[in-house]
């Protein structure tokens, strides 16, 4: 077997149209947008290159065939944040059922970290956002993947563990049908809110969808930044958030709630876009674009899929989270909507508050991602992530 460095353009071909093979006979298997994966490789595109450097290797075997592929990257910002020991990472791993070509892989991502400092590396995850190719798929292989969410073969997880990843967290992705009801104890949390009327719960109309970018920053900033290594976010991190969201946006999906018209709580959901793009084969050139077009018009795709839910900590509590849901579930189930499937945004196991609220909304676990961690020096004890309190 012979290793090289992603370099050349035939090369950077070979990075993307290996898994096209290997899983062509996979009917859940989406291809990912092509731009999507070379934008993690862009360092002009991810700003994680001002912090940190990635490389990226093909694997051959004796007679030439791309057998696999793989990608290690560090960030100095997080290599030391909530870790006992410099940690770098791994990802974009995909390999044929061969242990000996899975450890070739493996051993070049830990020697390429090993001569930076590294002593531990987590994977299979992305060199950027957690939201973003992050965790191997265990279960839920019945499941078509979401965007720029990671799908994988069952035997992934057998090389992982066989080399010494251990389980760092639990990734949950929670799943429901629209029409399902939902838990009373939601109700009761929306009639306890409604007694104040200083709080109100809404969707954003297209008209003040210039005010959507300091919405989402305050809430976010105050209920998820700073937690599980979530930055905050700033007004220019913000704006091009929302930004990127305009072509799919479905401003129906996205609910706040208000106290005195300061936003509070929210509620987000777009479109699941990989219902469409599994149509264009991994180019959104003019003939993608075309097929986009003509499935967002139709209304082809039946699934949402939601991306972030928080209240900020001084309104916790106190039933904003239900309130919030029960407001938005009059227009779900109203019978205006063409969305009949619901999936949330992965929870890690560390996030039991989170994970209490979406069982509360009726979800079941539909997939599950793994984030490993593997420790170089295997005499050390092993710590899985802290739990969020």
């Amino acid at each position: 077997m012979q290793i090289h460095e992603v370099i050349s353009k035939e090369d950077i071909r070979e990075f993307l149209l290996l898994p096209v093979r290997m899983y062509k006979s996979t009917p859940q298997w989406i291809r990912p947008l092509d731009n999507d994966i070379e934008s993690v490789f862009d360092k002009e595109k991810n700003k994680a290159f001002r912090h940190g450097e990635c490389i990226r290797w093909l694997l051959k075997s004796d007679v030439g065939e791309n057998i696999g592929r793989v990608a290690a990257f560090l960030n100095e910002k997080n290599v030391h944040k909530g870790n006992e020991q410099p940690t770098g990472a791994m990802g974009f791993f995909e390999c044929i059922n061969d242990q000996v070509a899975a450890f070739r892989l493996f051993d070049q991502c830990k020697m390429w970290l090993q001569a930076r400092g590294m002593e531990a590396m987590d994977g299979p995850v992305n060199f950027g956002s957690r939201d973003r190719w992050w965790g191997l798929l265990v279960e839920g292989f019945e499941n078509e993947p979401n965007y720029q969410c990671n799908y994988n073969f069952p035997y992934y997880k057998i090389f992982f563990e066989a080399y010494g990843f251990q389980l760092y967290f639990n990734q949950l992705t929670y799943a429901r049908k629209v029409m399902e009801p939902l838990s009373e104890r939601l109700d009761m949390k929306a009639k306890l809110v409604a007694r104040d009327a200083n709080y109100s719960f809404r969707y954003i109309a297209r008209k003040e969808l210039n005010k959507l970018p300091e919405y989402l920053r305050t809430v976010y900033n105050k209920a998820w930044a700073n937690r599980a290594e979530n930055p905050e976010l700033s007004p220019a991190q913000a704006t091009l958030f929302v930004k990127q969201m305009k072509p799919i946006l479905d401003e129906r999906l996205l609910w706040f709630g208000f106290h005195k018209e300061e936003p509070v709580a929210f509620f987000l959901s777009l479109p699941e876009i990989n219902q469409i793009f599994k149509h264009v084969n991994g180019k959104l050139d003019w003939i993608g674009k075309l097929k986009f077009l003509w499935h967002k018009v139709n209304k082809t795709n039946k699934k949402a899929f939601g991306i972030l839910f928080g209240v900020v900590p001084e309104h916790q509590g106190l039933g904003v989270d239900g309130a919030v849901i029960m407001a938005s579930r009059e227009l779900w189930q109203s019978g205006k909507m063409h969305y009949t499937e619901y999936e949330m945004n992965w929870i890690g196991d560390f996030n039991p508050k989170m994970i209490q609220v979406i069982e509360q909304v009726g979800g079941y676990i539909a997939k599950r991602h793994i984030t490993y961690r593997k420790l170089f020096d295997e005499t050390k004890p092993f710590k899985r992530h802290p739990i969020l309190r």
